[in-house]
């Protein structure tokens, strides 16, 4: 599911519980979010996914919403870097806020 920047800001009293900066290749990153139980990606009017080219950038972009937690999210293909059998390894995860309970 998608979500403009538009319609989280007209969204009231709805909080972000997780924001994830996924990290992409080219040195760019996209924005997951999690709104009410439901996953979404950040995306423009067209239906183009947002991106962000520094995780800074990300957000600021985002900093008038209230968002609950935001982690950056770092897949790495490591294994098949450096010649081994391609295998599950969970991604990177690194929580850069957390609000408060």
């Amino acid at each position: 599911m998608r979500i403009t920047l538009e319609q989280l800001k007209n969204r009231k009293n709805a909080s972000i519980e997780l924001m994830e900066i996924l990290s992409l290749e080219g040195q760019s990153y996209m924005a997951r979010l999690t709104v009410g139980g439901q996953q979404m990606i950040l995306s423009d009017e067209q239906g183009t996914t947002s991106q962000f080219r520094s995780t800074w950038h990300a957000q600021d972009m985002l900093s008038n919403l209230h968002i609950l937690e935001t982690q950056v999210v770092h897949v790495s293909a490591y294994n098949e870097m450096v010649g081994m059998e391609p295998s599950s390894v969970e991604p990177l995860r690194v929580r850069v806020q957390r609000q408060k309970p």
